[in-house]
């Protein structure tokens, strides 16, 4: 995963940490909250609920928020409708970008993430044009100076994950969407603190790029990651190994 795991990784750990956090937290809720609105407040009973609670859980989400995005998805404490989008598109040097949407206004999503790739050099493709170029997958990473590679590597093959690689400072474990609640809950009572651990988009193969180029699909993905309708994006960007994305 050469650069692009590394990347998302500082960058997601560096937002849970600073203003982005309440961006963060924002975003989750609104996740939370569809997820409970369409199968129901029990977690037991909800997969995607379940997924939405451990990913909340991996970026520090106090409980009394998670109970409440609970409770404002099956209508105890009354909320907007949101609709659930999925736009695909090329930013610069090719890299394709997913972009997942919570919106409760589907015409003014569509329009700002339209402007987005054009303001930022991409463009929007047809449905199937970008998609088809990921996996879905599961996926709980780890800081490498803080866990061993060892011990995460039997705990969670034991659990049922399909795969476990330390690159770049990061420990990735990778798991079927279907086995991803139950791996998360037989490493948390490890006590490892995670970095992240969501249901994520996994390229098939990454996409190369120049540090020139590299900044243009920053660029773009920020934008993106900024907009409030915009719930999870995902790249091909294989960034080069001089490239900081937070410069």
């Amino acid at each position: 995963m050469s650069g692009h795991n590394k990347w998302s990784t500082i960058k997601h750990a560096k937002g849970a940490a600073d203003a982005k956090r309440g961006q963060l937290f924002t975003k989750l809720i609104k996740e939370i909250s569809i997820a409970a609105s369409m199968g129901g407040g029990d977690p037991n009973a909800n997969p995607r609920l379940r997924a939405a609670i451990v990913k909340a859980r991996a970026a520090s989400m106090p409980k009394d928020n998670i109970e409440r995005a609970i409770k404002k998805g099956t209508g105890e404490l009354g909320g907007g409708t949101f609709e659930e989008l999925v736009y695909e598109g090329y930013a610069a040097g090719g890299v394709a970008v997913l972009v997942e949407v919570l919106t409760d206004n589907k015409n003014r999503a569509a329009a700002n993430v339209r402007n987005i790739f054009t303001k930022n050099g991409g463009n929007l493709g047809t449905s199937g044009s970008v998609s088809r170029m990921f996996d879905r997958k599961g996926v709980i990473e780890y800081d490498a100076e803080k866990v061993g590679e060892e011990e995460v590597m039997e705990a969670a093959l034991e659990a049922g994950a399909d795969d476990i690689v330390n690159e770049d400072g990061v420990i990735t474990v990778t798991t079927d969407p279907a086995s991803f609640t139950a791996v998360v809950e037989a490493l948390e009572p490890k006590g490892w603190e995670s970095l992240s651990a969501e249901v994520s988009m996994v390229p098939q193969a990454y996409t190369a790029v120049d540090k020139d180029t590299a900044a243009k699909v920053q660029k773009l993905i920020d934008r993106l990651e900024e907009d409030d309708d915009v719930q999870n994006d995902w790249s091909t960007v294989e960034y080069p190994e001089d490239f900081d994305p937070e410069a």
